[in-house]
């Protein structure tokens, strides 16, 4: 297990925070992680570790008060949580790619103003783009603000927003009425500063509802955010200026990818770490099951994957880190490392047997948590459109 998703080229600090996470990970998450996921817990406790870590100001740059680390250190930080308990990583993901959106696109008033809070943990992020009638499909968002002097009144109804409620900063994607031909064009990111909780807010212009029970994915809150008659100021747009919301949001989401690319790499290596061992332990017709040729060719083909996987996550945070896009990278290692957890994953609990599905097994709950990634952050094929349409751009005869 050792040689597995090891990554060559890490400076000396790099190399000890992942050893810090990792320790934390083995102390303080592995323990407790079953429990609070049966339980659908928040993991306050965790939260504030994390905090005192340092954790949410990982990417921050250090005159806004945090450690000003890469996308690849971060990447590798939530392979490490997401090995313990997937709704930890689940957690820091959209306060990250609220935090990038700010550190690319935010006016140094907004940056002063948020990221060194967002360092603290004292502002955790959350974003939303989807809503009842649409997902993957963001032209077709009908959440609108209309302008009204020096504000705007937003009217409309948005969903799956993780973290929505214990989270107290909050991007949402709106139409906005610009003039411009493209409805792309048309579209304006606004940061909300909310109450953590559910319910009514804002004078009632505001509310979040109760969260959404989930088959997985437990412990972390996923709701929605509905307004009606909320007025902001136009200074709340981020980057300043109305009409870029939709690239804004698609600059965040190539990040948002590679979280849950970190995120899958993760939770298959703690499926085949289960399933190795089990394989070991559990005997059938006088020997351990790991020496039928059947299991053996199991564990061999789940342990590629996991490692194939790993660098694709690398390769495609690395090149973000470059200054470049890296919207087919993080494409195709979203697709890769969601289909290939979502299979590894399958394979340890056929190893586990009838042990598997039963709840005092962990694979019973990895098995649950699995499935999120197929879809999160754009489905699989939705991934596979994104690499095919820009293959073809690159590749133009």
């Amino acid at each position: 297990m050792a040689r597995l998703q090891q990554t060559d080229g890490l400076t000396d600090d790099q190399t000890e925070l992942l050893k810090l996470v990792r320790v934390f990970v083995e102390e303080q998450i592995l323990p407790v992680a079953t429990q609070l996921e049966h339980a659908d817990e928040y993991p306050t406790a965790i939260v504030e570790q994390m905090k005192e870590m340092g954790i949410f100001g990982l990417m921050i740059p250090e005159e806004y008060g945090g450690l000003g680390e890469s996308l690849l250190t971060y990447a590798l930080c939530v392979e490490e949580i997401a090995r313990g308990w997937m709704s930890v990583s689940g957690i820091i993901n959209t306060h990250f790619i609220l935090a990038y959106m700010l550190i690319q696109h935010g006016t140094e008033e907004q940056k002063q103003k948020y990221l060194p809070r967002m360092a603290t943990g004292e502002l955790r992020g959350s974003f939303s783009m989807s809503e009842p009638g649409c997902g993957s499909d963001v032209s077709a968002i009908r959440t609108k603000a209309v302008r009204d002097g020096d504000d705007y009144v937003i009217n409309g109804e948005k969903l799956w927003i993780t973290n929505g409620g214990t989270s107290n900063f909050l991007a949402v994607l709106v139409k906005t009425d610009t003039g411009a031909d493209s409805v792309y064009r048309n579209m304006s990111t606004f940061l909300v500063e909310k109450d953590a909780g559910f319910g009514p807010q804002a004078e009632g212009t505001l509310t979040i509802p109760p969260k959404i029970e989930k088959m997985g994915y437990k412990g972390v809150d996923s709701t929605g955010a509905v307004f009606e008659g909320y007025r902001i100021g136009a200074g709340q747009i981020l980057g300043g200026e109305a009409g870029k919301g939709f690239y804004h949001m698609m600059d965040g989401v190539e990040v948002g990818r590679v979280n849950v690319a970190a995120r899958g790499c993760g939770v298959a290596r703690r499926a085949f770490e289960l399933g190795i061992r089990y394989a070991q332990q559990r005997e059938t017709f006088g020997k351990p099951i790991a020496q039928h040729q059947a299991v053996m060719f199991r564990l061999a083909d789940m342990a590629t994957k996991v490692e194939a996987a790993h660098q694709m996550m690398v390769k495609a945070a690395r090149i973000k880190d470059s200054g470049e896009r890296n919207d087919l990278e993080a494409g195709m290692a979203k697709y890769l490392a969601s289909e290939y957890c979502a299979e590894v994953v399958a394979d340890s609990f056929r190893i586990h047997g009838g042990y598997g599905y039963s709840k005092e097994y962990e694979i019973e709950r990895l098995y649950r948590d699995a499935p999120l990634l197929l879809i999160g952050e754009g489905t699989s094929e939705i991934q596979r459109m994104v690499i095919g349409k820009k293959l073809l751009q690159r590749n133009k005869i």
